[in-house]
């Protein structure tokens, strides 16, 4: 098996955790890993901050940029594009089984010239896919999303009866290739006690509740719509195994309380196996050998694990 890794921004924390990652983390001897980027940045930064390049990884460059710690530079933005772009095409090919994506910028990626909103949108691009989606794992709940990068002023124009049917559906899917299938999932309401019959929103009534009626009659595992207050402590005590949270706050905040340092990104729908660190690149903390790489090291188990089996949309 061959899991590539790519480069991230290099003026964030992304290159470094990877490093950390491979020198430290226990890895499959069956498993080989190549960081997509600069093999010169990488090594710079390496002894820079004194981190030892693992013998298990491999060198695959795309491009090159200056290494500038913390700050936002174009270079930087296209050479995370280009070892994305060429990670997908690997992975396309088969000649990678899976890939980690380090952090990007997303300010970095409109410099650059790259009008998505994030890793997701351009990964579904690259794939040729319209039905993905954004499942969060760690602190043992699994989160999947309706909505991702969107204003809080947008999201319920964006809660549609084809959004939630399309998340849950993911995450069905997903559950399936976790390993979970046919277990519960939990769908979250949109507003205050889910409503409260209409009395606080009218979303549950007219969208949310009418598709998990119609997905419960098909045999599909799911409850709805609870209350976002008191769904992630219910998921936490094994009532769910997946809580489906109609945006990014709602759902991301309870997990990376619970599961901050660990946090794993799975795209689902791709025809690849893509899985990322939920943290960002931590500009603040660039260049100084702090940053933890606990959650580098579960994309990389988990994009493992994945690869290892039957992909549901390849």
């Amino acid at each position: 098996m061959r899991i590539g890794i790519t480069i991230g921004d290099v003026n964030g924390i992304g290159l470094e955790v990877a490093l950390k990652a491979m020198a430290y983390g226990r890895w499959p001897a069956t498993t080989d890993f190549v960081l997509l980027g600069s093999e010169a940045v990488a090594r710079a930064q390496a002894k820079q901050m004194r981190i030892p390049i693992s013998k298990r990884l491999l060198f695959h460059d795309v491009g090159s940029a200056v290494w500038s710690p913390g700050r936002l530079r174009v270079d930087a933005s296209r050479l995370a594009v280009a070892a994305i772009e060429e990670g997908v095409k690997l992975c396309m090919a088969r000649t990678l089984d899976g890939v980690v994506t380090s952090p990007v910028n997303k300010q970095g990626f409109q410099r650059a010239g790259v009008e998505m909103p994030g890793h997701t949108e351009l990964l579904a691009a690259l794939t040729g896919r319209k039905r993905f989606g954004m499942l969060l794992m760690g602190g043992g709940l699994r989160v999947m999303l309706v909505t991702r990068h969107l204003p809080l002023a947008e999201v319920a124009r964006a809660i549609t009866r084809e959004a939630v049917r399309e998340a849950i559906e993911l995450a069905e899917q997903g559950l399936c290739w976790l390993g979970l299938e046919g277990e519960r999932m939990g769908v979250c309401g949109l507003n205050p006690h889910a409503g409260d019959g209409g009395a606080l929103g009218e979303e549950e009534q007219r969208v949310i509740n009418p598709i998990v009626r119609q997905l419960q009659k098909k045999g599909v595992n799911v409850v709805g719509a609870v209350p976002a207050d008191t769904i992630f402590h219910q998921a936490k005590q094994n009532e769910y195994e997946m809580v489906i949270a109609m945006y990014h706050d709602q759902g991301l905040a309870p997990l990376k309380m619970v599961g901050f340092d660990e946090g794993v990104n799975v795209t689902l729908g791709l025809p690849i196996v893509r899985t990322s660190p939920d943290h960002g690149t931590a500009f603040s903390l660039a260049g100084r050998g702090e940053a933890s790489a606990a959650s580098m090291r579960s994309a990389i188990r988990e994009a493992i694990v994945l690869a290892g089996r039957e992909n549901p949309w390849r």
